[in-house]
């Protein structure tokens, strides 16, 4: 008999969550991804709506942005071998007045430690400030940019970026070296994460 995804069953315990009660009752999964085989894990926020209503991490135009940071197409992003995804909460938190919601506090404190216990990665993508302060704590710079500006001094195993959101255009266009510097070196770590 062949044992069960040991996420498919942390996703069946967190959908049971009573803290969970109101997605679980809306039809929603808990948005996680991968398998002990994945290589590289990318931290996030959580999911966008329609991601969620879907069930396909970052199947929206945010994913289409970090697909090409990463280097990989759909297929690639989607194998469990390849990739894991990890947001700091499973479910999509709502719209607020600037865009969506931050994640539900204690969320990631209560489920990643389990989680991240059966993963393995090679490089590690912390996308956004909330997976950065969840992941890099007190290593982590006094703002988002001054974070994802040190990158150097987190390579090779981890990897901050900036959201990947079409709302973040003016941050891109403050900061070119992202696009310049930091993605080429990120496509390099994710194709030498990715290598059998």
């Amino acid at each position: 008999m062949r044992l069960s995804d040991p996420f498919d069953r942390l996703r069946d315990e967190i959908a049971a969550d009573p803290a969970n009660a109101e997605y679980t009752a809306r039809g929603w999964r808990p948005l996680i991804a991968g398998s002990p085989e994945s290589r590289v894990l990318v931290m996030s926020q959580a999911p966008g709506r329609r991601a969620q209503e879907s069930g396909i991490p970052f199947n929206d135009a945010s994913g289409a942005r970090l697909l090409r940071w990463l280097g990989v197409d759909r297929d690639v992003f989607d194998d469990p071998a390849a990739f894991a995804i990890v947001p700091t909460d499973f479910y999509y938190p709502g719209k607020g007045p600037s865009g969506d919601l931050p994640p539900r506090r204690g969320v990631a404190q209560a489920w990643h430690p389990r989680i991240l216990a059966e993963l393995r990665p090679r490089l590690t993508v912390l996308v956004g400030a909330f997976a950065q302060r969840e992941r890099l704590g007190d290593r982590r710079h006094a703002t988002l940019t001054d974070t994802v500006r040190a990158w150097r001094d987190y390579t090779p195993e981890v990897v901050p970026i900036v959201h990947p959101s079409p709302l973040n255009v003016g941050w891109h266009q403050r900061n070119p070296w992202f696009e310049a510097e930091l993605v080429p070196e990120l496509q390099r770590l994710v194709a030498l994460a990715l290598e059998r």
